[in-house]
């Protein structure tokens, strides 16, 4: 028996080797994702802030959903913390989530709101504890450095999602494209088996794939480039969205993903939700809409693509298994991605 079979036959059924020899070497050597137990009723889910400030009457909605779905909440140190835009220190912040990581009644990690913050301890962070029992990792937006660190390192998967400061304060008001995609983080948790549409849309270029799910902000997927957080995309269905960019921004942003030979392998590409922002002068607006930017940079792929997902900076948030594995689908009726067992 080959010393990496006879390895893995001695873990628990899905666990990956995770050691120091094989960090960064996913797709070499992952013979399948691993995912975190799913959460049963009575567990404890912590929150954190790695990233913004929010206070603790802020999270209140989502204390009470997350209590409502049969958890437990621990509040984490962080929150009401503040250091200017930060939820603490650096410090403060990294001690909070490593307590969090390493306890043990703590089963999985959601991040209280995004902004910026987390690049700034990510390197300081212990997850040896991790390694050897996993917990779910929850949020989005600047927590892709999380999904991004742990995909690349660990192959462990996580929870891409709305975080508190997307609960509405009244549940019975709220719109029922915010509650489907809230409690599709609960399905995610207790794990359902995932399943999401998008529309047709024109410029989707139609096919088929079966890879691992990876992504994120696009900003930030940039931001990590050459750093031991940086994500490898090969045979892997890549997922992007992003908010408040300008048109040349988000050109630029492709070009590093085509120049870092991001785009040239993937199994299938998902283009979620983009905010784009207004040029501030007529004259200096970009010639190119986000459709032209995209199927520019892949004429030579045969990969399925597809626009309009429902995932990012918007209502339309839902919550996706970063590092499973899924099949998309992608017709001229619409889009369908949905998680492999």
């Amino acid at each position: 028996m080959k010393r990496k079979h006879f390895l893995q036959s001695m873990l628990p059924a899905g666990l990956l080797l995770t050691d120091g020899l094989h960090a960064g070497t996913d797709e070499q050597w992952l013979a399948e994702p691993y995912h975190p137990p799913y959460l049963k009723d009575g567990d404890t889910i912590g929150i954190t802030s790695p990233a913004g400030y929010i206070t603790e009457k802020e999270i209140q909605p989502a204390i009470q959903q997350i209590e409502s779905w049969g958890f437990n909440v621990k509040i984490g140190s962080s929150i009401g913390k503040r250091d200017f835009t930060f939820g603490g220190t650096d410090e403060e912040r990294r001690a909070d989530f490593q307590q969090l990581i390493d306890d043990p009644k703590v089963k999985a990690i959601l991040c209280a709101r995004g902004g910026y913050g987390f690049v700034r301890i990510i390197d300081q962070l212990d997850f040896s504890k991790m390694k050897a029992h996993p917990k779910w990792m929850i949020g989005f937006s600047d927590i892709t450095v999380l999904h991004s660190h742990l995909n690349r390192n660990f192959g462990i998967a996580s929870i891409h999602s709305k975080m508190c400061n997307s609960f509405p304060d009244d549940w019975s008001k709220a719109e029922p494209i915010q509650i489907e995609t809230i409690l599709s983080i609960r399905d995610a948790l207790k794990g359902v088996q995932m399943k999401y549409t998008a529309p047709a849309n024109e410029k989707n270029r139609l096919g088929e794939a079966t890879g691992t799910l990876v992504g994120g902000n696009l900003k930030t997927l940039e931001s990590l480039a050459g750093s031991k957080s940086d994500l490898r995309t090969t045979n892997k269905i890549l997922f992007v969205e992003d908010t408040g960019e300008y048109l040349y921004s988000i050109d630029r942003m492709f070009w590093n993903l085509k120049r870092s030979d991001k785009l040239d392998h993937l199994a299938g590409l998902i283009i979620g939700g983009f905010k784009i922002k207004a040029s501030e002068d007529a004259a200096e607006e970009f010639g190119k809409n986000l459709y032209e930017i995209v199927m520019e940079k892949i004429p030579d792929c045969t990969y399925p693509v597809c626009f309009d997902f429902p995932v990012g900076h918007q209502k339309n948030n839902y919550a996706l298994k970063c590092g499973m594995k899924h099949k998309l689908q992608v017709t001229t009726n619409g889009s369908t991605l949905t998680e492999i067992r």
